[in-house]
């Protein structure tokens, strides 16, 4: 392969691989989008595809990306779950909460999710507490405390997911 066509190819890869770093980047805004999955899933593509791509340093990178990730998602779900029980949810309408967030993302994408997970943990909480709204709006307004504090928490390890690419691909 000419010098040339490769030097291009590398630009090409590594162009598709920040553009989906960056969509990763900006779907973290989206609450039940998996950002840092797809930025994991870039870089991975890109080790696997970029040629002499996993030396001792990429291999560090890719696997310090890997447990970003899968902390990043973990972690997601501890804050608004802490948040909530902040407030005396109970772990069974944080569940519910959850289980209609997932359903409704799958049923009615994008926003089904986003309104589902709040409105069931409001009602479950509702009956729960014997019909008082205010302690029931009390919990939702900690769970979405906790979605803030996780997406900031999630963007700040998908700045530094992506940072550990670059020192990756151009270091």
């Amino acid at each position: 392969m000419s010098g040339d066509l490769q030097f291009w190819l590398r630009v090409a890869i590594e162009a598709l691989t920040l553009f989906f770093i960056v969509v990763g980047l900006v779907g973290l805004l989206v609450p039940i989008f998996p950002g840092l999955v797809v930025i994991w899933i870039a870089t991975l593509v890109y080790g696997l595809i970029s040629p002499g791509a996993f030396d001792a340093l990429c291999w560090t990178m890719f696997i310090l990306i890997t447990v970003l990730m899968l902390f990043g998602s973990i972690v997601d779900n501890l804050l608004m779950a802490k948040k909530a029980r902040d407030k005396n949810a109970a772990w069974v309408s944080i569940g519910l909460g959850i289980l209609a967030g997932i359903v409704f993302s799958l049923a009615l994408p994008p926003l089904g999710g986003i309104l589902a997970a709040p409105l069931a943990l409001f009602l479950a909480e509702y009956f729960r507490r014997q019909r008082n709204y205010r302690e029931a709006l009390q919990t939702v307004q900690a769970l979405f405390a906790g979605w803030g504090i996780a997406f900031l928490v999630r963007f700040a390890i998908g700045l530094v997911m992506a940072g550990l690419w670059m020192i990756w691909a151009w270091a």
